[in-house]
């Protein structure tokens, strides 16, 4: 008896998580977004993004007065 208490509480418990994974988003970067918050970047490839990103050329500076007229 007490197997069977324990396997309706797991299915109960499937059940409840598969209802809470269910979200729906307005859009594609939406999704992204909620992803890339709930994984976790290895701490290997998290090294390796840093050093290329320090690699990087700073960007271009824009005069003031471009940067106002947005050209």
């Amino acid at each position: 008896m007490k197997q069977q208490t324990k396997l309706a509480q797991k299915q109960e418990s499937v059940a409840e998580q598969q209802t809470q994974s269910a979200k729906e988003f307005p859009n594609s970067d939406e999704l992204l977004r909620f992803d890339a918050a709930q994984t976790a970047v290895p701490p290997e490839i998290a090294r390796r993004l840093q050093k290329s990103a320090v690699r990087l050329p700073p960007p271009p500076s824009r005069t003031w007065w471009k940067n106002l007229i947005g050209g």
